[in-house]
């Protein structure tokens, strides 16, 4: 199996914690998109341009979830739930529109600009950030590693690009402290 992805992604760095945690074999290559042959590769495989994609059983696997799904499915792993799909949506929904106003920012967009998409990416940070605080207060996450390990992403991505500020959401600082020392974390880390 060969994983697609870059250093930074959150999304590709959920499932190589996944694989680390479970002793899944990845053999993991970097691909810069923004360079002919890394565009070249990417279009290749996956139409929808993103990282990650996955090569296995002759097929390519496209996005991070549907990748855990054939983890899950392959190695005989737990499946999420349709609570445990309902916050990863939400996780999603999150690092998608963070992504989003990145995107912008390099772009040399004004992203504070008093605009109807800033405004939507900016609200839907601050809601998803608050229902994932409480539901850190209500120890939802602790039965599901994948959601976990998503979560953990989202968070180091958001403090590695200085996205958010996160300190008003506590239970979130705390999450996020007890999985900072993990060694996956560490092995990981973009910052590397």
């Amino acid at each position: 199996m060969i994983l697609y992805g870059s250093d930074t992604s959150p999304y590709v760095r959920r499932i190589r914690i996944y694989c680390l945690r479970h002793d899944i074999t990845l053999d993991y290559r970097k691909l810069d998109i923004f360079s002919e042959q890394g565009r070249a590769i990417l279009n290749q495989h996956n139409p929808a341009q993103k990282l990650p994609f996955l090569l296995a059983d002759d097929q390519a696997i496209l996005d991070s979830n549907v990748i855990a799904r054939y983890l899950q499915h392959k190695f005989s792993l737990p499946h999420l739930n349709w609570a445990q799909e309902n916050l990863l949506t939400i996780i999603n929904a999150c690092n998608d529109s963070l992504v989003e106003l990145l995107l912008c920012q390099r772009s040399q967009f004004d992203t504070d600009d008093d605009k109807l998409f800033f405004n939507l990416q900016r609200g839907r940070i601050a809601e998803t950030l608050r229902v994932l605080d409480q539901s850190c207060h209500e120890n939802v996450f602790l039965n599901c590693e994948y959601i976990q390990i998503s979560l953990y992403c989202l968070l180091d991505w958001i403090r590695f690009r200085s996205l958010f500020d996160l300190t008003p959401y506590t239970a979130l600082e705390q999450f996020y402290d007890q999985w900072q020392s993990l060694d996956e974390a560490r092995l990981t880390d973009p910052r590397a």
